[in-house]
């Protein structure tokens, strides 16, 4: 969770009232999911738990979100623009390296101190945490004034182009600057393997940064001597770089600065960036009273959803909701819902027993989970538990796959990229522990139950939960045998026949793989894990595994 420093007169002339801090640290900060830390003299350290809202890391978006707390402002803000006349063009030969960017330009804004470090302070917060340490959104900021338009983001031969960098005596060639510069040791892992690097360079040749690495000394230097800005975000991703650049935009505007957009020319297209205008997002009015519990006037909503900063439109069944392009966080009317739930007040809504009853007790299919446990322990294994979350590295890569052929879900603007997308199946992350425990003794048999997700259009959801089992073995002696003899055993104590058939799946050793069938059925893989997959996860002795589907195992034991 981001923590950010901010000043508390700052932040009242922000708001445009003077808010008592022990009024702000008791409720006004809760409001933007925030907490003091520590309080000295003026300066305020926060924690803000939303992970979700980078618009919410800055003095300027917690000004923007307690203006409507305390009555001074309310409903969307309706950021205007002109055109700068300057142009940007991408390089196609971008594309492998650093293909994207957005861009602004911020006019007549008066930099003092304490504005220079929150405009640090944020760049910071939004590369490090929504930006995935600058992989994904990497952020330049620039002393407009210094540029002679128009920009090109090009790449350049790293031996062979200097600049001087920011807080550098010298220039030196963008490959000196991965092995030299503090930032180039930094984040130089982010260009490595690449014959060219990326800059964003002017007319006469002036190079205003290597992104994601470092601005030049000439034209990245903001100053309080500095009133207009260039502002560039590169990335991989325009889901991570439009709210980023949006984010950033928004707070330099709330500071008195003047937006201006850029054209910029990518392989023949041409954007204009960046796009302020409200997105809008329908919410019925059943949901919201569904969700709250109680019964509220439209009116009441309207009002909650103008303190959230939303515009409403009303309509018969639901409300037509606009709200600002930082807002990156909603993807779903609940996102809306909830901000009508904390405007309302989680401690204002009484709490109700339901009127039902009920004996509590495991539901079939979670009791027949917890005996297969029992089953497996009583085999010598250990059980495990791993996230339901992964990333496409453990599911594709190492397990020898191509992810063109699977379909799966996965987490949109995902904080961290290790957890980003929900796993389709279990063996992978048992490798994973099994690649985590090579300093243990072996054999090492472990098993895991649990949920995965795959994508089902005719679902509600769009997608089915079924538990499965993985089971694996790791010794130098595991083999196809191994993984049968395991099979058996489980399925003798359930009283189950079953039958193997030949398959082939490139996780597995052709030949020592096989799909298991159970009336009929196709309810398994059982096989050895291949080779190169072992090699992928850096395991030297042999692994056999299966992994089962209880849910479908459930209803054939239940017919």
């Amino acid at each position: 969770m981001p923590t950010i420093e901010i000043s508390y007169k700052d932040l009242c002339n922000l708001i445009g009232k003077k808010i008592p801090i022990k009024e702000l640290e008791k409720e006004g900060i809760l409001f933007v999911k925030g907490e003091f830390e520590e309080v000295d003299g003026d300066r305020i350290k926060l924690e803000i738990a939303d992970t979700n809202r980078p618009d919410l890391w800055s003095v300027e978006g917690i000004a923007r979100e307690l203006k409507t707390k305390y009555n001074i402002e309310s409903g969307a803000i309706n950021y205007t623009s002109k055109k700068s006349g300057l142009k940007l063009t991408i390089d196609r030969n971008l594309k492998k390296i650093r293909p994207l960017t957005v861009c602004a330009v911020i006019k007549k804004i008066n930099i003092t101190e304490e504005v220079l470090f929150q405009i640090i302070q944020l760049q910071e917060k939004v590369c490090e945490t929504f930006g995935r340490n600058r992989d994904q959104a990497a952020i330049g900021i620039y002393d407009y004034d210094k540029i002679t338009g128009p920009i090109t983001y090009k790449a350049f031969d790293p031996d062979k182009t200097k600049f001087q960098p920011l807080d550098y005596p010298q220039e030196i060639t963008l490959r000196q600057i991965l092995s030299k510069h503090p930032k180039g040791k930094e984040y130089g892992d982010l260009l490595e393997g690449f014959d060219k690097y990326p800059l964003f360079i002017d007319s006469v040749g002036e190079v205003l940064s290597m992104p994601p690495v470092i601005n030049s000394e000439h034209t990245g230097k903001v100053t309080k001597d500095t009133h207009n800005l260039f502002i560039e975000c590169s990335g991989h991703d325009m889901k991570f770089i439009v709210p980023a650049l949006n984010v950033v935009v928004s707070a330099l505007i709330d500071r008195g600065g003047k937006l201006e957009t850029v054209e910029i020319e990518d392989n023949g297209k041409t954007i204009i960036s960046p796009d302020f205008s409200l997105k809008e997002i329908i919410v019925s009015k059943e949901l919201i009273i569904k969700t709250l519990g109680e019964t509220i006037t439209d009116k009441k909503i309207i009002q909650l959803l103008k303190g959230a900063r939303f515009d409403v439109k009303e309509e018969k069944e639901s409300f037509k909701v606009y709200y600002a392009p930082y807002r990156q966080d909603i993807m779903h009317p609940m996102d809306i819902v909830e901000d009508i739930l904390i405007g309302y007040g989680f401690n204002n809504i009484v709490p109700e027993s339901p009127q039902i009853i009920t004996e509590h007790s495991l539901i079939g299919e979670e009791q027949f989970a917890r005996d297969i446990a029992d089953i497996m322990v009583g085999l010598s294994c250990q059980e495990v538990m791993s996230y339901v979350l992964t990333n496409k590295d453990y599911l594709f890569k190492n397990m020898d796959i191509d992810p063109e052929t699977q379909k799966i879900i996965e987490i949109d603007n995902a904080v961290s990229k290790n957890w980003c997308v929900f796993r389709t199946w279990i063996i992978p992350q048992l490798l994973e522990i099994f690649s985590k425990n090579t300093n243990r003794e072996y054999p090492q048999q472990i098993f895991e139950i649990g949920q995965v997700v795959i994508p089902d259009e005719k679902a509600e959801t769009r997608a089915i939960n079924p538990i499965r089992i993985a089971w694996g073995i790791i010794d130098k002696n595991s083999d196809f045998t191994k993984a049968k003899q395991a099979l058996d055993f489980l399925m003798g104590s359930l009283g189950v026949s079953y039958e193997i058939i030949e398959a082939e799946h490139n996780s597995f050793i052709p030949g020592r793989c096989g799909r298991v069938k159970v009336n009929g059925k196709k309810i398994a893989y059982i096989g050895e894990i291949h080779p190169q997959v072992l090699g992928n996860w850096k395991l030297d002795y042999p692994v056999a595994a299966f992994e089962l589907n209880l849910t479908e195992l459930y209803k054939a034991v239940n017919r």
